[in-house]
């Protein structure tokens, strides 16, 4: 395995457990927070995040291979794509509440097994 998939080998375990049917899910967030992760940024070097249906996604990696599915399933192809590498932690606890609404991360988004992370929203009385 080469040094991306090293940075991530707990996380995509826990993936996989999850897929298998007996993931936890306390393993799962704690395998997040430390995977070492590819997020795309913008072209003004912005974290790059995706709407679906009403809700702000950040969309992580576990490797470029990864990525690169994701840039090809949209169309983006052609030239140069940059990212950063990012500790889970810090896409959790410093990125998301930066960005001012609630913000979910899903990893592998266009790979064999992804995983979402929803946001978390405080409950209104």
């Amino acid at each position: 395995m080469d040094n991306e998939g090293n940075r991530c080998t707990a996380l995509l375990a826990e993936i996989d457990a999850f897929y298998q049917g007996f993931g936890h899910p306390t393993v799962l967030a704690n395998a997040l927070r430390t995977a070492v992760l590819f997020v795309p940024l913008t072209d003004d070097d912005r974290i790059s995040t995706s709407e679906i249906e009403g809700i702000d996604w950040v969309c992580a990696f576990t490797s470029e291979q990864e990525y690169a599915k994701y840039v090809v399933a949209r169309g983006e192809n052609s030239g140069q794509h940059r990212y950063h590498t990012l500790l889970g932690w810090r896409i959790v606890d410093d990125l998301i509440p930066s960005l001012g609404r609630p913000t979910g991360v899903v990893v592998d988004i266009c790979g064999t097994a992804p995983m979402a992370f929803p946001p978390t929203v405080d409950e209104v009385a």
